[in-house]
């Protein structure tokens, strides 16, 4: 779970998030969500995620402001759950 809440908030490509689903949905003002384990447990789901999955979560009233942010200082908006992920995977990461 810590792995993939870098992988999706901090792994960047010039300066944009890598994976090109949370490039699409961080464009249109969305906020990263929920890490959910064991959400896909299809055969598809475990080869392409280990079975994870991502929810964005859109708030009408800050659409507009997230998506100027995350395109003009390419900051992504995420929720307490995903950066504390963040945060414990930095702890413990080598990188």
């Amino acid at each position: 779970m810590r792995l993939c809440a870098w992988y999706l908030y901090g792994e960047k490509h010039r300066g944009y998030a890598l994976n090109p689903v949370a490039n699409f949905h961080l464009q249109n003002g969305s906020v990263m969500w929920r890490i959910n384990w064991m959400a896909d447990t299809s055969p598809r789901g475990i080869a392409a995620s280990c079975g994870m999955m991502v929810n964005y979560r859109y708030f009408l009233e800050e659409t507009a402001s997230n998506s100027a942010a995350y395109l003009g200082t390419k900051q992504i908006k995420a929720s307490e759950q995903v950066l504390s992920l963040v945060s414990q995977f930095q702890q413990n990461s080598k990188l």
